[in-house]
């Protein structure tokens, strides 16, 4: 005779284990909306979303509206705003912070043969612009914490190659302030002007990040900025260089606009001549009025788009903390110096729950419908410079330990708080189950 199943009050067959229900574990009352949580079916959290609002659209309105839409009188005062904002002597608005990076290479004098350290754990443009001015990227391995470049990291290749300073080969370095935690900039400032290098900040992550009390972007010899559109500012695409050096900005000036020698609004606006003269084979990197009117406001809010992405940063922490083999962000600063750019996780196989390795994480997030992304591959995989330069993976051992396992969650201002409450419930059931096909332990 068949055995009978015996059935609770409520339908329920007695004896299976039910599944305990997750609760969030953060109660802060600014990032609780008191929504119920929707189903995965009709919730979706996108990677990055910009945050624009109506100050945004009249300006670009305005601009559109005056019949003047390329550079003018609205980058003018973004320059302005943006060298106030950072304590800089010049700020000079261009159509991307690759621009910004090959305008500095040039005004320093980079040139063919020269070499500049870059470190691998960054975007492919940190490189490539090296490649602009037919120079050499010396490649460098990344700490293990910050994934910035340190100084211990930098003496040690001066140590490894000491022709890199006797022979004069060695011009620059591009420390990156990944995910916007700043790097050792006082003891690389040292080591620079010890060996007579000059410093072109790749600050694409980093606005808002302070450094000792500084804001980066005072401290270089350059330092470049990006306005991409999932930057913590956006004007869609754009970058700023900021510097000090008067010479340094003389140059960027001509060369970002064909090397002419004056503004074209100053060519065009009243009672002004037309002549101009070509002093230099320059660049079509100039920032469009359209974009820096987007720019004015997204930086009188770029405090708050901070602080909006630290409380996110918090509520993962607070959250995640207690995840086997989810390792958190690790910082040497202030989380309020930190600008929060990315929040990059590293997930470690042999000490999750269940064995679930990065891109099964990846994979589940994705059908939970929660963008993830993996910054970066490092550049020594790339093709083109894995073979030029013949890099191979164990050169680099902390960028590959790193990029192995990590992963970046969703973290933008305009995040709401039902969003964040989705991803970290989603985290703990995922990474707080066995992730074997036949497990249904649940803690």
């Amino acid at each position: 005779m068949e055995k009978q199943v015996r059935r609770s009050k409520k339908g329920r067959r007695s004896g299976v284990k039910r599944r305990k229900k997750i609760e969030p574990i953060y109660k802060r009352p600014e990032l609780r909306s008191g929504l119920e949580r929707r189903s995965g079916k009709d919730r979706r959290v996108q990677f990055s979303n910009p945050e624009c609002g109506d100050d945004e659209i009249q300006e670009i309105t305005d601009v559109l509206k005056s019949g003047w839409l390329t550079t003018a009188s609205r980058c003018s005062m973004f320059e302005k705003d943006f060298a106030k904002f950072v304590g800089v002597k010049h700020a000079l608005a261009v159509n991307s912070a690759t621009s910004a990076l090959h305008l500095g290479l040039d005004a320093v004098g980079i040139a063919e043969g020269d070499k500049v350290l870059v470190p691998t754990f960054t975007f492919t443009a940190t490189a490539e612009v090296v490649r602009y001015m037919k120079a050499d990227p010396v490649f460098v391995d990344c700490d293990l914490e910050t994934f910035c470049i340190t100084p211990t990291i930098i003496e040690n290749i001066l140590a490894n190659d000491q022709s890199l300073i006797t022979d004069n080969s060695l011009k620059a370095i591009i420390p990156v302030h990944f995910g916007g935690h700043a790097c050792d900039m006082n003891s690389i400032l040292e080591l620079c002007k010890d060996n007579n290098l000059k410093i072109i900040e790749d600050a694409a992550h980093a606005l808002p990040t302070k450094y000792n009390g500084r804001m980066i972007g005072t401290i270089g010899d350059i330092t470049c900025f990006s306005f991409y559109a999932n930057k913590t500012i956006t004007t869609g695409e754009g970058g700023m260089l900021c510097t000090n050096d008067d010479n340094i900005a003389r140059r960027v000036k001509i060369m970002r606009l064909h090397g002419i020698n004056r503004d074209v609004w100053d060519r065009f606006s009243n009672g002004a001549s037309w002549e101009y003269d070509i002093v230099a084979p320059g660049f079509k990197y100039n920032m469009p009025d359209i974009n820096a009117a987007m720019g004015i406001h997204q930086l009188r809010k770029a405090e708050l788009f901070q602080e909006k992405r630290q409380r996110i940063a918090e509520a993962y922490y607070e959250s995640l903390r207690d995840i086997p083999g989810l390792i958190l962000p690790k910082i040497n600063c202030a989380m309020e110096d930190h600008s929060w750019y990315l929040f990059n996780v590293l997930i470690e196989p042999d000490k999750t729950l269940g064995g679930i390795n990065r891109d099964e994480f990846i994979n589940e997030m994705t059908r939970r419908n929660i963008g993830t992304s993996v910054h970066y591959k490092p550049i020594h995989r790339m093709t083109y410079y894995r073979e030029r330069y013949e890099l191979k993976p164990e050169m680099f051992p902390n960028a590959e330990w790193v990029y192995q396992r990590c992963v970046c969650l969703p973290i933008f201002s305009a995040m709401t708080d039902e969003e964040v409450d989705y991803v970290i419930q989603n985290i703990r059931e995922l990474m707080l189950i066995s992730f074997t096909s036949n497990a249904k332990t649940y803690i």
